[in-house]
C-alpha cells in the first residue's frame, strides 16, 4: 500500500468519525430542543391549569361568601322578628307590632329627613334599628342620630350596631326629660315608630308638643301608622301635616305623616 492510499485512508476515516459527530450533535441538538419545547409545553399547561383553579376556587369564595351574608342576614331578620314577638308579648301596648318596619317604610321615613341641614337628628321607638339604618343610608351621619327607645334589650343591640349613635334609654313619652343632658343643640327632625294609637288622644298631643320644643323651626315631626287617619289628633293643635301614600310592602301596610308647627 502506498503511502498516498494510507493517506486517503486515515481522511475517510476521519470524515466518516466527523460525519457521525456531526449526525450525533444534530440529533443531540434536537433532542434538547424538544425537551425544551416539552418543558415549555409543561410549564405552560401547569399554568393554565393554576389560573383555571385560582378562578374556580375564586368562584367557590365567592359563592360561599354571598351564602354566609345571605345567612347571616336572615339570621339577623328573624332575629329581630323574634326580639319584636317577644317584646309585644311581654308589654303589647309599649311594641304596637309584633315585627320590625319593612326597609321600605323604613326609607320613605327617613326620605323626609333633609341631610344637609346640620344638627342631631332624634329617633323615638327605633326597636332593633331599621328606620335607624334606612337613616345612615340617606346620608345622615350616624353620630348625629339620639335614638330614644324604652326596652334595656333593645337598647343594649342598638349599642352594638350603631356604636357612634347616642343610645338613650328611657320614655319617649317624657321626651324633654329623658333627653335632658343629651341634647346640646336643638334638632333637626323626630323620627317616630312608636305605637301612638295606644296611647290616649291627650297623651299623643302633649308628646309632639314636646317634641317640637326640641325641634329647630319648620323642623318636621315623622310619624308612621297603619290606620286611615291621622295618629296625632289634629284638632286644635296649631300642626300643618301631610300624609304619604301607602306603602304596600310592609306588613301590615302603612303610611307617613309628616307634621311642622303652623306659621
Amino acid at each position: 500500500m502506498t503511502r498516498s492510499s494510507t493517506t486517503r485512508d486515515s481522511r475517510g476515516a476521519l470524515a466518516g468519525r466527523l460525519g457521525k459527530s456531526s449526525v450525533a450533535a444534530r440529533i443531540e441538538g434536537e433532542m434538547r430542543v424538544t425537551a425544551a419545547e416539552l418543558a415549555d409545553s409543561v410549564a405552560e399547561a401547569k399554568l393554565k391549569v393554576a389560573a383555571v383553579r385560582y378562578k374556580v376556587e375564586g368562584e367557590v369564595r365567592n359563592t360561599a361568601g354571598k351564602l354566609k351574608t345571605r345567612v347571616n342576614e336572615a339570621k339577623a331578620k328573624f332575629g329581630d322578628d323574634a326580639r319584636f314577638l317577644k317584646s309585644w308579648i311581654d308589654d303589647p301596648l309599649r311594641t304596637g307590632s309584633v315585627t320590625p318596619s319593612s326597609p321600605f317604610l323604613a326609607r320613605r321615613m327617613a326620605s323626609f329627613v333633609d341631610p344637609t341641614v346640620p344638627g342631631p337628628v332624634i329617633e323615638i321607638g327605633p326597636g332593633t334599628g331599621p328606620v335607624t339604618e334606612a337613616l345612615i343610608e340617606r346620608g345622615i351621619d350616624e353620630s348625629r342620630l339620639i335614638l330614644v327607645e324604652y326596652s334595656p334589650e333593645f337598647c343594649k343591640l342598638l349599642r352594638e350596631r350603631f356604636p357612634r349613635a347616642t343610645v338613650v334609654e328611657g320614655d319617649a313619652y317624657a321626651l324633654s326629660t329623658t333627653l335632658a343632658g343629651h341634647l346640646s343643640e336643638k334638632a333637626v327632625a323626630v323620627v317616630s315608630s312608636l305605637p301612638l294609637f295606644t296611647r290616649p288622644p291627650a297623651t299623643r298631643t302633649a308628646l309632639v308638643k314636646d317634641a317640637f320644643t326640641l325641634l329647630i323651626k319648620d323642623a318636621p315631626f315623622i310619624q308612621f301608622t297603619y290606620s286611615v287617619i291621622s295618629p296625632v289628633p289634629r284638632k286644635g293643635s296649631g300642626l300643618k301635616a301631610m300624609v304619604s301614600d301607602w306603602v304596600l310592602r310592609n306588613i301590615p301596610p302603612a303610611r307617613v305623616w309628616v307634621y311642622r308647627r303652623a306659621a
